[in-house]
C-alpha cells in the first residue's frame, strides 16, 4: 500500500502544462472546486512539463489529467497505483490506449464539454472567410478604402453545410446553425444510425458527395486510422471553387500539401485550419503565405468557459472513480473486465465516510 493510501487518500495529479513557471494556473478555472466534496481527494501538479508522461512522474498518483503530454505503453509501465487517465478534451490520439487497457489503466474524456466552444468558433470561421474579415480589417489599417468593392462576401443563407463526423460537436454546429437559414445539413459518418440523423434533419451521405455538395465542410472526427489522410488530393478535387474547409478535429485527418495545393491555386474558396500534421507549430507555417486561409495554434475554441467545462468533466471523473463510480467518456471499457483493474480499482477506491 503506497503513502497516499495508508492515509486514506485519492491523489489525483495534472501535467505540469497547466501551470506557468512560477507555479500558478494558467487558466481561469479548472474545475478543481469538484474535489472540495471530499477531503480526501488531493490534487498536484508536475513537477515539470514533458512532451510524454514519464513513468517517475505518476508516482504516488491514482488519477491523471493530461492536457498536451502523450501518454505510452512506457508512461503506464509503473502504473500500480494508477487508476485512470483522463483526457483534458475529447481527442486521444495521443494516448496509447491499448498499453493502458493491459496496464489495468482507464482512459475517459470530457464528452460533451467542448460542443459549444467547437461548433461556435467553427461557425466564427465560417462568417470571417465568407465576409472577408481579415482583408477588410486590412483596408482600413492600410488606408486602401476605395478597395472595398474587391471584397464582396457572401452570406450562409441558402448554403449547405457538410459535417464529417456527427458525434457531438458535429451536432451542436448544426443546431446553433438552425438560424442562419442555410438549406438542410449534410454529414458523413459510417457508424451513426440513420434514423438519428433523420431525427435531426440531417441526410447522410457518401463522402464524395458530401465534398461536392457542400459549401461548407467541417472536419470533426477523430483522428484513427481509419480517418488518416481521409481528405486528400482526390477528395479535395471534388470540392466546389466556392467551397470552404474547416478543420478544428486533428491535422492528420487532410493531407496537408494537397490541401495547400488546391488553396494556392484557389481551387477552393479558402479554409480556417486550427490543427496541423505536426504540432506545435513554432516557426511560420507554410499556410500563412496564403491570403484565404485562416490559422489557429490549436486553440481556436479556447474559452474561459471551455476549460470549465472540460475541467468540471475531468474532476468529475476522477470523483466518481474514487467512489467507485464509472465515469462518463470511457474510451476502453473492456478495461473494467479486467481482474487487475477490478482489484485496483477496489483497493484503491476510498469508502465512504461514515
Amino acid at each position: 500500500m503506497n503513502e497516499s493510501q495508508a492515509s486514506g487518500k485519492f491523489r489525483v495529479a495534472l501535467t505540469a502544462d497547466f501551470y506557468g513557471p512560477d507555479g500558478s494556473p494558467k487558466y481561469q478555472d479548472l474545475g478543481l472546486g469538484v474535489f472540495q466534496a471530499d477531503a480526501r481527494i488531493e490534487h498536484f501538479p508536475f513537477a515539470e512539463h514533458r512532451p510524454a508522461v514519464a513513468p517517475e512522474q505518476i508516482d504516488g498518483a491514482q488519477g491523471v489529467i493530461v492536457l498536451t503530454p502523450s501518454v505510452s505503453a512506457k508512461s503506464v509501465s509503473k502504473a500500480d497505483d494508477l487508476l485512470a487517465v483522463g483526457r483534458f478534451g475529447v481527442g486521444y490520439d495521443a494516448v496509447d490506449v491499448t498499453a493502458c487497457t493491459e496496464a489495468d489503466v482507464l482512459v475517459f474524456i470530457t464528452a460533451g464539454a467542448v460542443d459549444y466552444s467547437v461548433a461556435e468558433a467553427t461557425i466564427t470561421w465560417m462568417l470571417a472567410l465568407t465576409h472577408h474579415v481579415c482583408a477588410k480589417h486590412a483596408l482600413v489599417r492600410e488606408g486602401r478604402w476605395n478597395d472595398r468593392s474587391l471584397y464582396m462576401g457572401s452570406e450562409l443563407r441558402d448554403r449547405t453545410l457538410g459535417v464529417i463526423g456527427l458525434g457531438g460537436i458535429g451536432r451542436k454546429l448544426v443546431q446553433l446553425l438552425a438560424g442562419f437559414g442555410m438549406t438542410p445539413p449534410l454529414a458523413f459518418d459510417p457508424y451513426l444510425d440513420p434514423e438519428i440523423a433523420q431525427s435531426l434533419g440531417i441526410r447522410l451521405v457518401g463522402l464524395d458527395d458530401l465534398l461536392a455538395q457542400a459549401d461548407f465542410v467541417s472536419v470533426n472526427c477523430p483522428l484513427t486510422e481509419q480517418t488518416r489522410g481521409l481528405i486528400g488530393s482526390r477528395e479535395l478535387a471534388l470540392m466546389k471553387p466556392s467551397a470552404y474547409l474547416i478543420n478544428t478535429a486533428r491535422g492528420g485527418i487532410v493531407d496537408e500539401d494537397a490541401l495547400m495545393d488546391v488553396l494556392r491555386r484557389k481551387k477552393i474558396a479558402g479554409a480556417g485550419i486550427d490543427v496541423f500534421a505536426e504540432e506545435p507549430v513554432t516557426r511560420p507555417h507554410r499556410f500563412g503565405e496564403l491570403d484565404n486561409v485562416l490559422l489557429a495554434p490549436h486553440c481556436i475554441a479556447w474559452t474561459e468557459e471551455l476549460f470549465r467545462d472540460i475541467g468540471l468533466s475531468a474532476c468529475r471523473g476522477m470523483l466518481d472513480l474514487a467512489h467507485g463510480r464509472l465515469p462518463r467518456g470511457v474510451v476502453n471499457p473492456q478495461v473494467l473486465e479486467r481482474p487487475g483493474f477490478q482489484r485496483k480499482w477496489e483497493r484503491l477506491r476510498l469508502s465512504n465516510p461514515t
